[in-house]
């Protein structure tokens, strides 16, 4: 696998029409089994999730991220489509560019993303680096390790 450049944007609040519709436009409609989409849809979307769809979604938390986690997808057009839970509630979306050569265009690809991301979702902010993980938390959110782009500012509290 190539290095991907990663644009995440930052939403404070869980909202089922920004899943719904990151999934629609982001997400490949081929998502292989075990991915725990449908677990995500159910909890996170229709709000109807069953004690066994906590348990698929708990699988991928890491010890001591109190409840947060990420989901990665297959993307539709490109590479994946990220959506996290941050350990405070917020949500964390994401899209994964192809960069084999670390070029500058790529990183023009992904301001622009990333402005559109923020429009899409209204989110008060934005970060892309190569190989950047989802930030799960306001701490990890302010690291600059690896970040070649921020916009915004997260809200206060």
């Amino acid at each position: 696998m190539p290095p991907c450049m990663d644009v995440y944007v930052w939403l404070p609040e869980q909202r089922p029409q920004d899943f719904l519709t990151f999934i629609d436009r982001y997400a490949g409609p081929d998502q292989p089994s075990g991915f725990r989409l449908a677990a995500f849809r159910r909890v996170y979307i229709d709000r109807a999730g069953t004690d066994q769809d906590a348990r698929e979604l708990a699988e991928l938390q890491m010890p001591g991220d109190r409840g947060a986690f990420s989901l990665y997808l297959r993307g539709r057009g490109y590479y994946q489509a990220i959506i996290a839970i941050t350990q405070d509630g917020a949500v964390v979306l994401g899209v994964s560019i192809d960069d084999p050569g670390g070029s500058a265009a790529t990183l023009g690809q992904a301001s622009r993303l990333l402005d559109q991301l923020r429009e899409e979702f209204a989110a008060p902010a934005g970060v892309a680096g190569v190989e950047l993980p989802p930030p799960l938390s306001r701490s990890e959110w302010a690291e600059d390790a690896g970040v070649q782009l921020r916009v915004g500012a997260l809200p206060i509290g």
